[in-house]
């Protein structure tokens, strides 16, 4: 039987040091991933790749951050394309979905990172001018209940995962959701992202990511699915539109996991940094072999556990 693999690219929030390490004996891919970083816009075109991975602070700068973990996934990506089977399918989560559409050729890999740079710019711009914001997750109750706690603080459902709604609002409605949480037994963890992605107070950064995107974007030559919609792209007008409107509208990450599932996939990896999808993909649907390249230390142990599986 033919693998039916799937590629899963993160968004923020699994920055570190080591997200670059896979990289690290090949030094083409280091030189192609400061290349990309050069090319961008914004503080990760002034500063050398060491310096940004030595300051957490910087790390986890929207507009370092949307760029870095782009530019660890597509490196990544580049390393085993050529020794993985076609994916049957490819989804990114927020900013992991500029990383998936490049896989899915619906943008080109070489000018990823730098429309990452430029989506960070223009989010921030948009965030700017709306008070001080944030993003955290709540956890431990029943998603309608998750929903209705958010909207009662004055919050959005950002992202829709099978274990946390995360939220999106003003840091002081933030605090109110912290507040609220615990009185209605659900868990309150806020999130390294000073920005409310996949809100209504990002609606501003739309039409000019719109415009920015319909400049670069293909009709995608894999299955590439949509964080909005759930639903799989067909052709570069759309791939532009739903992947402006994602950023301020709630991505319905719980939906995407199900679509994979439904598109028989039995392979899936995750591209990293990071493991969170890996492990929210392999605990809804468990029938499926899940790992991150994030859970090895060589692309040879990647390529050879994917192999396995066959």
């Amino acid at each position: 039987m033919t693998m039916r693999l799937a590629i899963l690219c993160p968004g923020q929030g699994s920055q570190g040091p080591g997200m670059f390490d896979l990289g690290a004996g090949d030094p083409a891919a280091i030189a192609g991933v400061e290349a990309w970083l050069r090319d961008a816009q914004g503080p990760v075109a002034r500063s050398a790749l060491h310096a940004l991975l030595a300051h957490p602070s910087a790390m986890f700068d929207n507009r370092c951050a949307q760029p870095l973990v782009v530019a660890s996934t597509l490196m990544v990506w580049r390393l085993l394309a050529g020794r993985l089977p076609r994916p049957a399918m490819v989804a990114g989560y927020s900013v992991g979905e500029v990383s998936a559409y490049a896989v899915a050729g619906a943008l080109p890999v070489d000018r990823a990172v730098t429309l990452a740079s430029q989506r960070a710019a223009i989010m921030s711009e948009a965030a700017a001018h709306g008070g001080e914001q944030g993003m955290a997750a709540v956890s431990g109750i029943a998603s309608p209940l998750a929903y209705e706690l958010v909207a009662q603080a004055g919050c959005e459902a950002a992202i829709d995962t099978p274990g946390a709604l995360v939220a999106g609002g003003l840091r002081a409605r933030l605090d109110k959701l912290a507040l609220l949480a615990p009185q209605a037994g659900a868990g309150y963890k806020p999130l390294p992202i000073t920005v409310a992605s996949h809100t209504s107070l990002l609606a501003s950064a739309v039409d000019p990511l719109r415009k920015l995107l319909q400049a670069h974007a293909a009709s995608p030559t894999l299955p590439l699915l949509a964080g909005v919609s759930a639903t799989t792209l067909h052709d570069g007008a759309e791939a532009a539109e739903l992947l402006a409107r994602q950023t301020a509208n709630t991505i319905r990450w719980t939906e995407c996991l199900d679509a994979i599932a439904e598109a028989r996939i039995d392979v899936a990896l995750e591209l990293g940094p990071g493991n969170a999808l890996a492990r929210m993909l392999r605990e809804r649907h468990p029938q499926i072999a899940c790992r991150s390249v994030a859970d090895f230390r060589s692309v040879k142990g990647i390529v050879s556990w994917v192999e396995a599986q066959a």
